[in-house]
């Protein structure tokens, strides 16, 4: 499973594990060095997902973190890592920032596990916009 996965992630410009993943994926506990592996291979982007701490992510050129929002009740997790992903290449779309596609990945995550379903707390452009605006003092 881990060589097939590889495979196909070796041909991808966007990587994004979770952090369990791609220690599984690697054999590296570090977020950095997880990335580094992907990148080597010639991934462009890899963003390792950090649950309720956020994200970490590396280019050749940057890398960072990206601190995650607070949730006040977890209800169903399922449909947060399509969540994220589609806030991070949304953001990347609209605004060549990292950071800010990062953070617009965290924030529909973060919207995504505080109702049910797979896709039930996706939010509208202005609802996460304004969730971003009114939760970054807790970030």
């Amino acid at each position: 499973m881990v060589e097939q996965i590889n495979a196909v992630a070796f041909q991808a410009d966007y990587v994004l594990p979770g952090i369990s993943e791609g220690e599984r994926l690697t054999g590296f506990k570090n977020p950095a060095d997880i990335a580094s592996f992907y990148l080597q291979k010639g991934v462009k982007l890899v963003v390792i997902k950090l649950g309720e701490e956020g994200a970490f992510y590396k280019t050749l050129n940057e890398e960072g973190t990206v601190p995650g929002f607070k949730v006040e009740e977890v209800i169903d997790t399922v449909g947060a890592g399509d969540g994220f992903a589609v806030g991070l290449i949304s953001g990347l779309i609209e605004n060549p920032s990292i950071y800010e596609a990062v953070l617009r990945g965290n924030a529909i995550g973060a919207l995504s596990v505080q109702a049910p379903g797979d896709n039930d707390g996706y939010p509208t452009k202005v609802k996460l916009l304004q969730f971003i605006e009114n939760n970054l003092k807790g970030v």
